[in-house]
């Protein structure tokens, strides 16, 4: 006999409020590396300096966070960490030139293929199983992707391929974090994917380094910080709910994108962008809905 989990409204409320949260943390960030991208404030940084900066400050709110919870570590797996990290690193050093570039909407949209880009992963490393409606809904995510991307005339935009690339790169983080997950603690696979990120990043930063302004630096400390608490709302949003009831409520962050690009770029998303957009969240949305229906049959969770 199947148990029964009874989710509590007051759980599921506050999981909806860390994931708003978390996504409107998020989505700063990928405006805050335009900006700082940009010459507003002095000379427009790398995309490469930008993203060590998003592993250096989030390595160091890291330390803080271990020096106060004092958590109990177990043996990591190093090369697992490291790969982990290298598509990490890869993937949003993709998405902040893409934004960069583009409309950050349209950046944050195309990323949001990633858990299909995970699915296809799924099946030769996870051996899982996949049915035809999730490759219907897979095909249809690419579709989207592909209205953003305007492969026609002089609309075409190349920048768009960056985000795409991104997106795939992150689809296969996720599988390594599923597996990293399953064999250590949330805090520690956190410290050490910012610390080889840092370490990473660094490397690359010999070849386009440059000194920020103080507003750069802040707005680098920035990115790091909130993309932290990002991740800790979403943790906490986890802890309250299913992956399946939060996920829809993760699209948020598009409209914070819009509204964060508009006040300070004075962007618009046009036609083009709303249509992708939406194309896009009807794909991911049938994977929610699928698992949803399945999670309903196997532990009630809606009784």
């Amino acid at each position: 006999m199947s148990k029964v989990h009874i989710m509590p409204k007051h759980s599921s409320l506050r999981s909806i409020l860390f994931v708003v949260i978390g996504s409107a943390f998020i989505a700063a960030t990928t405006v805050l590396a335009k900006i700082a991208q940009s010459d507003i404030f002095g000379e427009p940084l790398n995309p490469l300096q930008v993203s060590n900066g998003r592993f250096l400050f989030a390595f160091l709110s890291m330390c803080l966070v271990v020096a106060i919870v004092r958590p109990k570590f177990t043996k990591p797996n190093f090369p697992l960490h490291g790969i982990r990290t290298l598509c990490g690193y890869s993937a949003i050093s993709l998405l902040f030139t893409a934004a960069a570039i583009i409309p950050v909407s349209d950046a944050t949209a195309i990323s949001f293929l990633n858990p299909v880009f995970a699915m296809f992963f799924a099946v030769p490393i996870l051996k899982e199983k996949i049915g035809y409606i999730r490759w219907v809904a897979a095909l249809i995510g690419l579709t989207g992707s592909m209205i953003l991307i305007r492969p026609t005339g002089d609309a075409f935009e190349p920048a768009a391929l960056l985000a795409l690339l991104a997106a795939v790169v992150t689809g296969m983080e996720f599988i390594l974090i599923k597996i990293l997950a399953g064999k250590e603690k949330f805090i520690q696979i956190l410290l050490i994917n910012s610390f080889i990120g840092t370490c990473l990043s660094a490397v690359a930063l010999i070849f386009v380094w440059q000194t920020p302004s103080m507003m750069q630096w802040m707005i680098l400390a920035a990115i790091g910080s909130l993309m932290l608490i990002g991740q800790a709302c979403n943790l906490l949003a986890l802890k309250g709910a299913d992956a399946s009831f939060v996920l829809p409520f993760a699209y948020s962050t598009l409209i914070f994108v819009s509204i964060y690009d508009f006040a300070v770029f004075s962007v618009i998303p046009d036609l083009i962008s709303f249509l992708g957009s939406a194309v896009i969240i009807l794909g991911v949305m049938i994977l929610t809905v699928q698992e949803i229906i399945k999670l309903k049959k196997t532990d009630n969770i809606f009784k």
